[in-house]
């Protein structure tokens, strides 16, 4: 892998390395990037990796390769801006509202917080005591941390800072000493979310360089929709109105909280889900009086000036403003390439909003992410069906370039396979997956229905973790079935079952590691990043394919999108999506050589279904596979005595 992104670069090719855990992957790409003229680019999309690069592989190769390079190498994280202190933000933290309806007038000290808004007010003196001694304003510096409510009352958002020159804390900025920083280092450790609002941005965040590193490219997709997702709230209108009152004659600020009020009334009655037909009536009116009103606010308010007396905090207004007028004109314009749809949460007195999001960004990645650098994307699963095709259009890459199946070991002399600007190779993995686990599909399982956990699924369940005696990370579509399986084994076992949302999932997480015959059950937020190696965990359940819900808007309205042009959207879109989220959960299991255990899927289709159940089958690593309930019984408890 490592001699293959040396080759990507000098010949100024793309490249897509499938790399399994295990592999040390980072490593590979990290050693040639250090050969690169100029700075190069590492983007992640979880913390978790982000903090092992730069705590943990980043120094340690540093420390190797001095002696070579006759100079230690240098790295730096870049973050968005509102991951840094703001002094500006700090000097009136305690002049603002932490909740937008907390105080109608700002309290003078923090002291007051602490009487008025109690832990609130004892986490923004902990801010300001921690202040005075950070040489990086990073939040996770912060420890312990704080809520997002108070760190929203310190930090700013790019769109709400008015720029170095004009800001009278410039020269202490926490955040442009963060990208001074990065300009300056050899290796820059970014994620996918700031990367995406690089390319939107026009490529003026992340620093110049001629070699970007994706890992966990499987996310970079989804990621970049949601920074180009935008929404329109009546709590944020009313949020605009009241950070710019002090900006605006009286008539103006009138017809802010108008529109907000109307944007309530035409949510009320409108159900959650896609707008097919475009803007109801009274939707499309409360959305114009947005548009209209904060027009008016942005003409008020006028360019931010040198001498302005408070020059933060009219940015601030202004960026609000700016925000929901480009959010209702796009709204408004209905374009065929948007999806929109209304949100709803189930709780009464709940969040209501309307967002448009794009289409597809395969266009945006196609013509922002390769232009004038070499891409290297990486992550444990790229291939779906054993070909790199569908990853490689969904990152905007032409398809119909060679994609090879994957190898079934690590094999160094693997060679990459050249297409249209683009390269793919699998290096295998160094897991003997046929030995060391079983992939087991429960086939006599009635078809999943209805939500929640099946009375035959339970069942199931819970013969396999009795074989083993715990040891189980259970993998559910819903809360609701990870409740009732949690329900379920509390009732009919002894054994200790620890459910998300109990505790954090740090907290979680570390129990399950040390209590070896605990139960950890919980939903998708599990099936990626969480690592577990040894007999701590033996048995990963999967309670049903997880396709996108029928309700999801984005992908309902992409594959009947695909539907419209005479393909299956059902195969473009909900089954791919289904493999990658598979391949992650099931990739659970083997952590290391040493780890051996069983992965069981209630879900029969896996074996039932014509054409997509061997698809999302050779998405998977080649476990020795069965439908027989007594083997991975047997297997199972072989593993309990060992």
């Amino acid at each position: 892998m490592a001699e293959a992104i040396e080759r990507a670069v000098k010949e100024r090719e793309h490249l897509l390395v499938q790399a399994g855990t295990g592999t040390g992957k980072s490593l590979a790409y990290l050693t040639p990037a250090l050969l690169v003229d100029g700075p190069v680019v590492v983007s992640t999309a979880t913390l978790a990796l982000q903090h092992q690069l730069v705590e943990r592989d980043l120094p340690r190769l540093a420390d190797a390769v001095e002696p070579v390079l006759g100079r230690r190498p240098t790295f730096a994280v870049l973050k968005g801006r509102h991951h840094y202190l703001c002094v500006a933000k700090l000097e009136h933290a305690d002049e603002e509202a932490p909740t937008d309806t907390l105080f109608d007038d700002a309290p003078p000290r923090a002291t007051q917080w602490l009487g008025e808004a109690g832990k609130l007010g004892k986490q923004i003196l902990r801010i300001q005591s921690w202040a005075e001694k950070t040489e990086t304003g990073d939040r996770d510096e912060l420890d312990p941390g704080v809520d997002e409510t108070a760190w929203r009352q310190v930090s700013m958002p790019s769109r709400d800072c008015p720029g170095v020159a004009r800001c009278p804390y410039g020269a202490d900025c926490f955040a442009e000493a963060s990208r001074v920083r990065a300009r300056e280092a050899d290796i820059v450790v970014t994620n996918h979310s700031l990367l995406a609002v690089d390319m939107l941005a026009e490529r003026n965040i992340v620093p110049p360089h001629k070699l970007l590193i994706v890992d966990e490219a499987h996310e970079l997709a989804d990621r970049v929709s949601s920074a180009a997702q935008a929404e329109l709230t009546p709590e944020a209108v009313e949020r605009a109105a009241k950070r710019s009152r002090t900006l605006l004659p009286q008539d103006v600020a009138d017809s802010l909280a108008e529109a907000a009020d109307s944007l309530t009334v035409g949510l009320a009655d409108i159900p959650a889900g896609r707008l097919t037909t475009g803007l109801p009536p009274h939707l499309h009116q409360a959305v114009l009086l947005i548009d209209t009103a904060t027009r008016r606010g942005l003409e008020t308010i006028g360019d931010i000036k040198a001498d302005d007396p408070d020059p933060v905090r009219k940015q601030q207004a202004k960026a609000t403003l700016d925000e929901l007028s480009t959010t209702a004109q796009r709204l408004l314009e209905e374009s065929e390439f948007d999806v929109a749809w209304v949100e709803k949460s189930d709780l009464g007195n709940g969040r209501r909003a309307i967002v448009v999001a794009p289409l597809s960004v395969a266009g945006t990645l196609a013509t922002r992410l390769y232009d004038e650098r070499t891409v290297v994307a990486t992550s444990a699963t790229l291939t779906l069906g054993g070909r790199f095709d569908t990853v490689a259009r969904a990152l905007g890459l032409p398809a119909g370039s060679p994609a090879p199946a994957p190898r079934a070991g690590l094999t160094p002399d693997a060679t990459p396979v050249s297409g249209d600007g683009w390269t793919s190779m699998d290096v295998g993995s160094p897991f003997d997956y046929p030995k060391q686990g079983i992939l087991y599909v429960a086939s006599h399982l009635p078809r999943p229905a209805a939500s929640g956990l099946p009375d035959q699924a339970g069942e199931e369940l819970l013969k396999l973790v009795e074989a083993l005696g715990g040891r189980t990370l259970g993998l559910f579509s819903s809360r609701k079935a990870a409740t009732q399986a949690a329900e379920l084994l509390r009732a009919r076992t002894d054994l200790p079952i620890l459910v998300q949302g109990e505790e954090t999932l740090p907290i979680l997480v570390r129990k399950f590691k040390e209590q070896k015959e605990s139960c950890l059950f919980g939903v998708m937020s599990l099936w990626q990043g969480v690592d577990v190696p040894g007999d701590a965990c033996q048995l990963v359940v999967i309670d049903r394919l997880p396709f996108p819900r029928p309700d999801e808007p984005l992908a309902a309205a992409r594959a009947a999108a695909v539907d419209a042009t005479g393909g299956s959207g059902f195969a473009s879109v909900s089954v791919p999506i289904a493999a990658i989220r598979l391949a992650q959960g099931v990739g659970r299991l083997i952590r290391s050589t040493g780890d051996k255990g069983v992965v069981a899927v209630l879900d029969s289709r896996l074996e039932t279904a014509r054409g997509y159940g061997a698809f999302l089958r050779k998405s998977l690593p080649p476990f020795w596979y069965t439908t027989r309930q007594e083997v991975a019984l047997g297997a199972l408890q072989r593993l309990a005595k060992s």
